[in-house]
C-alpha cells in the first residue's frame, strides 16, 4: 500500500512541478506582451489566449499536490471539537462524497474534451487553436485529483491519516 501511496504522491508533485513551469510561462508570455508593446507598439496577439490555457493548465494540475498539502479550504468549526475517531470517519465519508463529485467532473470533462474534438473547435483567436488541447488538461488534473483523494481515504479507513 505504501507503493500506492508513494506512486501518487511523486504524481502529484509532478503535476505542481508542471503547474509552475506553466505559471512561469504565464508570467514570461505577459512579460514578453508587456515589453513588446512598450517598446515596439506591436503585440503577439496571442498572449490573452495562452494565458488563459495556461492557467487552466496550471490550476488542474496543481490540485492534487494542494489536497496533498492540506492546501485546500476547509471548514473545521465542528470537527475541531470533536474525537480523532470522529475526524476521520468525517475525513473519510467527505473523501467518498469528493470522489463521486469528481468522477462526475472527470465524465462531464471528458465529454466536453470529446466534443470539441469531435467538432473540430477551433479558438476564436488568431492562434485558432484546436480546443481540445487545452481541455485535455482538465481530464488529466481531475483524475490526478482523483487519485489523491482515493489515497487519503484509504488512508483514512487503515488508520494511517
Amino acid at each position: 500500500m505504501k507503493i500506492f501511496y508513494s506512486f501518487i504522491n511523486k504524481l502529484s508533485l509532478w503535476g505542481a512541478y508542471l503547474s509552475s513551469l506553466l505559471l512561469i510561462s504565464l508570467v514570461l508570455l505577459i512579460l514578453t506582451e508587456i515589453f513588446i508593446r512598450y517598446f515596439f507598439d506591436m503585440s503577439t496577439m496571442i498572449a490573452d489566449e495562452y494565458s488563459g490555457y495556461l492557467y487552466l493548465a496550471a490550476i488542474f494540475l496543481g490540485l492534487a499536490y494542494t489536497f496533498n498539502e492540506d492546501a485546500h479550504i476547509r471548514i473545521n468549526i465542528l470537527t475541531s471539537k470533536m474525537s480523532q475517531k470522529s475526524n476521520r470517519f468525517i475525513d473519510v465519508f467527505a473523501g467518498l462524497i469528493t470522489i463521486v463529485i469528481l468522477v462526475f467532473a472527470l465524465y462531464r470533462t471528458i465529454l466536453f474534451t470529446y466534443d470539441s474534438y469531435d467538432m473540430q473547435m477551433v479558438s476564436e483567436g488568431v492562434s485558432e487553436t484546436p480546443l481540445y488541447l487545452t481541455q485535455l488538461v482538465m481530464p488529466l488534473g481531475i483524475s490526478l485529483f482523483i487519485l489523491a483523494v482515493l489515497a487519503f481515504v484509504l488512508k483514512g479507513l487503515r488508520n494511517d491519516i
